[in-house]
């Protein structure tokens, strides 16, 4: 067997295959909140709900201006057909093809065409199709069109720097995105202390996980009883549940590790950076997190991301704007 010479990889496209991919996994992990926000609904608290999704992505100022209150329609609206809207899905999608666009030399026909078809798709939506009735259903598809893509790339993407660039995305906002899916139920959502432990409790913590595809593996873990301590370890410590926090940043450690051991390129400040965020996840038991305060430590998680991002790209990217002077347009 013969091995595949290395190839040098320009830094536009590794740029695009780090961000395409965060793109999607942006859109699969809002998809998921749309959802599972919905579900909260039942509490009484729709409103609370609906703008804490407005809050975990840093949008309440965007939002104001455009639609004021934050009332169920109004935030499906800003998220699944507010094109104006830079973290709406439209808006995720769309830059995902462009970047896709600049990948046209490495990227396979059918991760194109795929692509095309879901823009095309969440392109024509409409408001009937994100009326409330229809929002379970719309959020399935949604998710089952980025998986189809994460599929074909599976099946077709050349393993080479590349595909540990796109990887690196994809663990990165998968990580960052489980926080604030968390960060929903466990902080804004916080029920009185008459709720804890209430049937109504009880199936938003189902409906949580869920919404993170992970009520089964959960259940592989914890066969008997469920509770809000063992979702959050779940969520953030497991170290086999492929969506959770630890998972993810030991991933992105590893593509990061394959490109300095095979590849020669320099990672230190990005390396140590995700060290220092494992070691952080690794050392906590759930117990010291919740008392120390749980909101204040998925910020934290999701500061140092921030930080590592900024740091690949530093490292390896062109003209590179760290993220936190983009925050405005978020790319």
């Amino acid at each position: 067997m013969s091995a595949t010479p290395a190839q040098p990889l320009l830094a536009r496209y590794a740029e695009s295959l780090f961000w395409m991919a965060r793109y999607l996994e942006r859109v699969e992990n809002l998809a998921r909140v749309l959802d599972v926000t919905q579900t909260f609904e039942a509490s009484g608290r729709a409103a609370q709900a609906w703008e804490s999704v407005v809050r975990i992505n840093a949008d309440e100022e965007g939002f104001a201006v455009r639609y004021g209150a934050a009332s169920p329609e109004a935030v499906r609206r800003f998220y699944l057909l507010d094109r104006d809207n830079p973290t709406s899905i439209p808006a995720a999608v769309a830059a995902a093809r462009q970047n896709a666009r600049t990948l046209r030399p490495l990227i396979s026909t059918e991760m194109w065409q795929q692509l095309n078809v879901f823009h095309g798709w969440i392109a024509a939506l409409a408001e009937e199709d994100v009326a409330a009735d229809q929002l379970s259903r719309l959020c399935a598809r949604i998710k089952e069109g980025v998986q189809l893509q994460t599929g074909i790339t599976e099946g077709t993407f050349f393993r080479d720097q590349g595909w540990f660039f796109l990887q690196l995305g994809r663990q990165i906002e998968r990580a960052d995105q489980v926080t604030r899916l968390l960060d929903i139920k466990y902080h804004l959502l916080l029920p009185s202390l008459a709720d804890i432990g209430s049937a109504l409790d009880l199936s938003q913590w189902h409906a949580l996980l869920r919404a993170a595809a992970g009520y089964h593996a959960f259940r592989r873990a914890h066969p008997r009883g469920l509770t809000p301590n063992a979702v959050a370890d779940f969520l953030l410590l497991n170290d086999a549940f492929p969506r959770s926090t630890l998972f993810c940043v030991r991933l992105a450690e590893w593509n990061l590790e394959r490109l300095r051991s095979r590849y020669g390129l320099r990672v230190r400040a990005p390396a140590e950076r995700l060290e220092e965020l494992r070691a952080g996840l690794e050392e906590r038991r759930i117990e010291e997190i919740i008392a120390g305060g749980l909101h204040e430590f998925l910020d934290w998680v999701q500061r140092m991301l921030i930080a590592a991002a900024d740091e690949i790209g530093t490292a390896f990217f062109r003209d590179w704007r760290p993220l936190a002077a983009a925050a405005q347009d978020r790319r």
